[in-house]
């Protein structure tokens, strides 16, 4: 355990990150699975929809510094691929 009080103070903002990180990410994750989920149903209208929310939550992740933008763009671009090449 730490003595110095900043180091404490580091330890509490570090927990309140780490739990706002992993709302966002478990939010992203959310999405993606409902894109999948419309893809996998055959459902392009419904994919589509959920593609624009899953888009959006991404980029706003990628705003609040979650991830990084090429990691955030790569997730987008296999979302839209998936979504397009529903027959």
């Amino acid at each position: 355990m730490a003595n110095i009080k900043s180091a404490k103070k580091r330890i509490k903002v570090t927990e309140t990150k780490t739990l706002r990180n992993k709302a966002i990410k478990s939010g992203v994750k959310t999405a993606i699975k409902k894109v999948d989920a419309a893809v996998a149903a055959g459902d392009k209208e419904l994919a589509q929809a959920n593609l624009l929310n899953a888009i959006s939550v991404i980029d706003k992740a990628t705003t609040k510094g979650v991830y990084h933008k090429n990691t955030s763009a790569r997730k987008v671009s296999r979302l839209t691929k998936a979504v397009n090449n529903i027959a």
